[in-house]
């Protein structure tokens, strides 16, 4: 079952309101990001899981920063997301337990193909001061996203820190297909998973409004991990599914059909 990113708020909202369990006999609720849902690999991955499992698959997608309060809310039973630093601090914390690394792709710097600030082929961190000495339009999510996190790393790392504030510097607060969609109304650049932008691209036949301009390096890499919620800390998760799923999604067959995809 796949809930929708526009759903979001009024889920949240019912999830709050409800204090027993957050799936029901059978269920699991898994908190993960828009980049993932974007993809649409979870929408091949969950009928394998029940078939297999027995266990129903359902999702929210949401930041990861949000991801992770679900689970600090007990609102959720296992996640998949991608921000290690964050999700290690969880863990200590108590909060989650067997953070277990799935998957990767990485992130793009993508932009119109004029490229305006002149930064194609550079590295990241160069790439991203030029688009602030230019004050090229810049589309950032702004959402406490994973995707967020790491593009604030980035401009962290050009030594001037994040342009908040700037005229140029727009914060969407949504999830990254939307993120792009504004990016290419207008003509702006943006950060974005390599396997979001594939899914938009494939909208336009493969020659989409907007082009990977700077990639490659080897600060862009995007792991994902899943962990579990602790039941130690929510005793009302279904630990047992969550555990099912974390040894179905690194399963040597389910490995090979991530990367297949």
């Amino acid at each position: 079952m796949r809930i929708h990113p526009a759903l979001a708020i009024g889920l949240l909202s019912l999830l709050l309101l409800c204090a027993s369990a957050p799936a029901t006999a059978g269920d699991l609720l898994l908190a993960t990001t828009t980049s993932t849902d974007n993809t649409g690999l979870l929408d091949d991955l969950a009928p394998m899981f029940e078939k297999e499992t027995g266990i129903t698959l359902k999702w929210i997608a949401v930041g990861t920063g949000k991801a992770l309060e679900l689970g600090r809310n007990c609102d959720a039973d296992a996640l998949l997301v991608h921000a290690p630093k964050a999700e290690k601090r969880y863990v200590e914390n108590g909060y989650g337990v067997d953070r277990t690394r799935v998957m990767y792709n990485d992130f793009i710097l993508i932009g119109p193909p004029e490229d305006p600030a002149g930064m194609k082929g550079m590295k990241v961190t160069q790439a991203l001061s030029r688009i602030e000495a230019e004050g090229a339009d810049f589309a950032s999510r702004g959402d406490n996203s994973g995707t967020h996190k790491n593009e604030r790393k980035l401009w962290q790392a050009t030594g001037d820190g994040a342009p908040d504030g700037d005229q140029w510097y727009m914060e969407t607060g949504q999830g990254m297909m939307s993120t792009i969609r504004v990016a290419a109304e207008k003509d702006a650049y943006t950060m974005a998973d390599r396997g979001t932008f594939i899914k938009y691209a494939d909208n336009f036949d493969g020659d989409p409004p907007l082009k990977v301009l700077v990639e490659g390096d080897k600060i862009l890499f995007n792991q994902y991990s899943a962990m579990a919620i602790n039941p130690e800390h929510c005793d009302n998760v279904d630990h047992e599914s969550a555990q099912a799923f974390l040894d179905w999604i690194t399963s040597e067959h389910v490995q090979n059909a991530i990367g297949e995809y």
